[in-house]
């Protein structure tokens, strides 16, 4: 179907008139009558308008012009399934279980890989093999793309043994060997440092992805060590419970 089409059913199934649809969405009439002749199509703010009024997406009102897939688990998109922010509004890039109420779900690629483990396996796809689809799939995505030059499931594996290599090779004092590195969203571990000149910093970027961990120090106490790094820098810092009181360990280019 094309938009006009899409717009006078939508239209009609809910009742409204031509000069009540054009109130809702702060057009004329005449704006209306036009969209469903075909002759113009709604400008983007009109059809984020439509798409919270009609409760589909801009791309079910453009006529499903694109296939859209979930940019953090790869999950093909419906109407049904598109996440929404907290006004409403649908968010095209994400599906509802990744992506709710204005929140992330995911901020470590291993866990959101068990997840779809458990849901996606069956008796023809087994779960390692569900489990090396994803590790090939998700740094292919958006929300994960922090390492979408790497080529493959075998290439990012190769990767994080390296920067595990590397974080080792620091020889941090009280520091567990490092053994794992987790795909871990920017927004999720970007604390905030005190510099000695008394100005406050942050390193990393929210919206990025990283690799990284968080270890228990070997002398015991209420301190962790935190791990992040990526194609660029290692970072190494401790900090007590919620990321209270960070202090940065090692900051160091790649």
């Amino acid at each position: 179907m094309e938009t006009k089409d899409i717009i006078l059913e939508l239209r009609t199934k809910k009742g409204l008139s031509q000069d009540a649809l054009a109130e809702k969405v702060h057009v004329t009439r005449q704006a209306v009558s036009r969209w469903e002749n075909g002759d113009t199509i709604p400008n983007t703010e009109t059809l984020k308008l439509l798409s919270k009024l009609f409760d589909v997406s801009i791309n079910t009102l453009l006529g499903s012009p694109q296939k859209l897939i979930c940019q953090c688990c790869g999950m093909p998109l419906e109407d049904s399934n598109i996440s929404k922010e907290i006004d409403g509004f649908f968010n095209e890039e994400y599906c509802k279980w990744c992506y709710a109420d204005g929140e992330y779900m995911y901020h470590n690629m291993d866990d959101l890989i068990d997840v779809c483990v458990e849901h996606m396996a069956n008796e023809t796809f087994s779960s390692e093999q569900v489990r090396t689809y994803m590790r090939d799939l998700l740094p292919k995505l958006n929300y994960w793309n922090q390492y979408k030059n790497l080529d493959g499931a075998e290439k990012f594996e190769e990767f994080k043994k390296q920067l595990i290599d590397e974080i080792n090779a620091l020889h941090i004092e009280g520091m567990p060997k490092v053994e794992k590195l987790n795909a871990l969203v920017g927004g999720y571990i970007n604390l905030e440092y005190r510099l000695p000149n008394g100005k406050y910093i942050k390193f990393l970027d929210d919206g990025a992805t990283y690799l990284g961990n968080q270890l228990e120090c070997e002398f015991g106490g209420d301190r962790c060590f935190g791990i992040a790094a990526n194609m660029d820098f290692l970072l190494v810092c401790t900090y007590e419970a919620n990321g209270a009181n960070p202090e940065l360990v090692v900051y160091k280019k790649r």
